[in-house]
């Protein structure tokens, strides 16, 4: 069956890049460094896939009551802390979760924020779809939910239409250290992953490969390694 997103058009390169573990400054560092290499036209279309070690981000929506503990607690638990320029309030990021950092162009074609948020959400929807998983979205917020839970979180920049920051979606990840925050911002709703789910460890390369994979047919872009 034809993909529906699909299209005639040539497909335009991605570059895929798996870093494994990464401290979230070096992270940061990196995607600015891309975004201004992509603004120019010196590189392709990029997507980063790694892992964090644990820290909470806190986006320019952010509100300071959601972090539950004073950070220099969270800190002395082996926890960072950080403020960040992407949209959306406060999440987790840390070992056991995959997270993606899209570089992309939005132009000419795509220069739609609420379709590109929609886009993401579909990469992570389709991930749970081949492990089994009925995934879908909520009206008025944000991500991609199984029930009242949250699998997959969102949190993008973008500037002069080239994206940054991106999505997370929760594989083994210590749920417990949500507890430590309002998630995102949503009282009354949960967060889950995959592992929890299926009652089962899934390997995070293998779901790594899955979203590459659903990225590159949403978007219609050729991942090259």
């Amino acid at each position: 069956m034809q993909d529906p997103t699909a299209s005639d058009a040539p497909r335009r390169p991605l570059g895929v890049r798996r870093l494994g573990r990464l401290a979230y400054a070096a992270g940061l560092e990196l995607q600015q460094k891309l975004v201004a290499e992509r603004q120019a036209g010196r590189i392709p279309d990029q997507l980063l896939l790694l892992e964090h070690a644990p820290v909470f981000t806190l986006g320019r929506n952010a509100q300071k009551e959601h972090v539950l503990f004073p950070a220099e607690l969270l800190r002395r638990r082996g926890y960072e802390v950080f403020e960040t320029g992407r949209g959306g309030d406060v999440t987790y990021h840390g070992p056991g979760q995959v997270v993606g950092y899209p570089i992309l162009d939005l132009a000419p074609d795509r220069r739609d924020v609420h379709r590109y948020v929609r886009d993401l959400e579909e990469v992570m929807i389709r991930t749970c779809a081949d492990y089994g998983v009925a995934a879908g979205r909520v009206a008025g917020l944000t991500g991609t939910w199984v029930g009242q839970d949250k699998i997959g979180a969102i949190g993008v920049r973008i500037s002069r239409w080239v994206t940054s920051h991106g999505f997370a979606f929760n594989v083994t990840t210590d749920l417990a250290a949500f507890d430590l925050i309002v998630p995102c911002g949503i009282r009354g709703r949960g967060v889950t992953s995959l592992e929890r789910l299926l009652g089962r460890v899934v390997p995070l390369a293998e779901v790594g490969d899955r979203l590459c994979s659903h990225f590159a047919a949403v978007f219609e872009r050729d991942a090259t390694a």
